[in-house]
């Protein structure tokens, strides 16, 4: 007969957890869209946005929550990311992807404090943000 272990090893910390769960990612996903409104640099990004940026900020919620390994909000209800395929509609060139950068940096360095994963995380991000243009 097989017992099971009396203390289970914990999982280990996803970057969603070592970042602070869902109120840092909330808390970023506000300022970043915040900053989007009001960075002079960011305007190309922001002219191809809405109006409202309410949705917008609840989607980037979603699919950050995933993907630094918290739950799967985003997929569970809008299947594989697909960014690139998502964002054909809006003309994306690099004011644009600036724009998002400069957003993406200065609500980052508020909320993240230096660290390796910091690096890593921001290097992956700016692979995919250059990898999302859609013009020259």
């Amino acid at each position: 007969m097989s017992h099971a272990p009396e203390s289970e090893s914990p999982a280990a910390a996803t970057p969603y957890d070592e970042l602070g769960g869902e109120a840092m990612v909330r808390a970023f996903c506000a300022r970043f869209y915040a900053l989007m409104d009001s960075l002079p640099g960011a305007q190309a990004c922001r002219a191809v946005h809405p109006p409202s940026l309410e949705r917008a900020e609840q989607r980037l919620y979603e699919y950050l929550t995933g993907w630094l390994g918290g739950p799967p909000l985003y997929t569970s209800q809008y299947g594989h990311p697909r960014l690139r395929m998502r964002h054909m509609g809006a003309s994306i060139g690099q004011a644009e992807i600036e724009g998002w950068l400069l957003c993406f940096h200065a609500a980052w360095a508020e909320f993240v404090p230096p660290s390796p994963l910091s690096t890593a995380i921001v290097e992956r991000v700016e692979a995919l943000a250059w990898h999302m243009a859609n013009r020259n």
